[in-house]
Order: C-alpha cells, then sequence, then structure tokens
C-alpha cells in the first residue's frame, strides 16, 4: 500500500530534498541543515547543501506562534509537518531554482537510532560512541554563529555532516550492516522521525543504489 505508492525513484534522474532537523528545539523541530540529493538512474550522483540561514519563503508568513513576519526555513515545521515540508520545498525552490521531487525529513533522534542499530560506528577508522548530533558539532567551525570563539571544528555544516554520511556509507558496505540500518530506517519511518513526502516513495528511497559510494 502506501510505503509503494509515490513517484520511483529507482529509475529516473530525480532531485530530493533533504531536511535535517533537531526534534526537541521548538514545535515539530528546527531544519538545521538541508541537502538537494540528485539521483541518476536511480543511483547517487551527487547533492548540494543547503544552508537554512536567512531563506524565507516568498508568500506564506511565520506561525503567528513565532509572531509572524517572515517564514524562515528553520521554523517551516512548527505549525505542522506536512504543510511544513512542503513550504520548505517551496523556500528552497523560491531561493535556490531547485525543485524537488520528493521531500525527506529526518531527526537527529532517527538518525541516533540508526547508528545505533550497528555500533560501534568508525568515523575516519576511529570507534565513536558519539551521537550524530555530536558527531556533527564536533567537527562544524560554526562559521557564522555568534558565541563560536571554543569551537574546535574546521568545517562548514554541510561537510560536518557528509563526515557523518560517509561513515554511515562505510558500513553500510557491510551487507548484514546494511540491512539492519534498512530495518531501522523503517522503524524510525513507522516512528515518525523519518517522513517522505509523496509518502510511498520512501521504500523505494531505501531501493536505490550508490550511498556507499560516498564511503
Amino acid at each position: 500500500g502506501a510505503l509503494n505508492s509515490g513517484p520511483n525513484l529507482t529509475e529516473e534522474n530525480k532531485d530530493i530534498l533533504l531536511l535535517t532537523a533537531d526534534k526537541y528545539e521548538q514545535s515539530n523541530g528546527g531544519v538545521d541543515m538541508a541537502f538537494m540529493i540528485h539521483l541518476e538512474n536511480g543511483s547517487f550522483a551527487n547533492y548540494t547543501p543547503i544552508y537554512p540561514g536567512e531563506m524565507t519563503h516568498p508568500t506564506q508568513p511565520a506561525s503567528s506562534a513565532l509572531g509572524g513576519g517572515k517564514m524562515f526555513l528553520h521554523d517551516s515545521l512548527y505549525d505542522g509537518i506536512d504543510d511544513g515540508m512542503q513550504y520548505a520545498k517551496e523556500i528552497v525552490e523560491a531561493n535556490t531554482n531547485l525543485t524537488a521531487d520528493a521531500v525527506v525529513l529526518v531527526y537527529d533522534e532517527g538518525v541516533d537510532n540508526i547508528i545505533d542499530s550497528i555500533r560501534p560506528l568508525k568515523v575516519d577508522g576511529v570507534e565513536t560512541n558519539l551521537s550524530a548530533t555530536d558527531i556533527i558539532r564536533e567537527n562544524d567551525a560554526y562559521n557564522g554563529y555568534a558565541g563560536n570563539e571554543g569551537v574546535t571544528g574546521t568545517m562548514s555544516r554541510s561537510d560536518a555532516v557528509m563526515v557523518l554520511v560517509k561513515a554511515l556509507a562505510q558500513a553500510a558496505a557491510n551487507p548484514d550492516k546494511k540491512a539492519t540500518m534498512v530495518q531501522a530506517a523503517l522503524n524510525e519511518y513507522s516512528n515518525g522521525n523519518i517522513v517522505m513526502q509523496p509518502e510511498g516513495s520512501f521504500t523505494k528511497l531505501l531501493a536505490t543504489k550508490g550511498i556507499e559510494s560516498l564511503g
């Protein structure tokens, strides 16, 4: 049923907007980073990092609970996930001219649970017990953020996220671990820590090839 309806992402050239959100930061989570993932013939081709920063919606105002005004990408989920994912897609399109065929929202909690399913996770060959957020924070230089004097990371937010993605990709090269990760991802989908629009595309996305190539 619903898991398998939606566009077929395994055969054509598609663009998928990936939103990563801090689940408990605010209502429905705050979008901290986004990527446009480019698939060619169902295989991962490349990605474009999207920094929420100053990106705002061209017409839709922010939640009244936030005082209205311009809706920032960071706050797009505030009044509801389904509408919010559509708003996020529209914000990205208005600011970058990149159009998504599907949108995936991943909460930090979901990533942590996937990592936990295959621990110990190696990052750059070294085992780590850090959470997803802490792995990213460890490498993020927090450029443009106030109060970043004590930060030891040297990377952009995008590159810091990719450190984690590459570690997961290397783990996924092991078929047993990949199967475990896929099952964990399905569980997180069921638990609402991974959300996809159109809804039925998620299992097809898991069938796409090439995440291992990132490792």
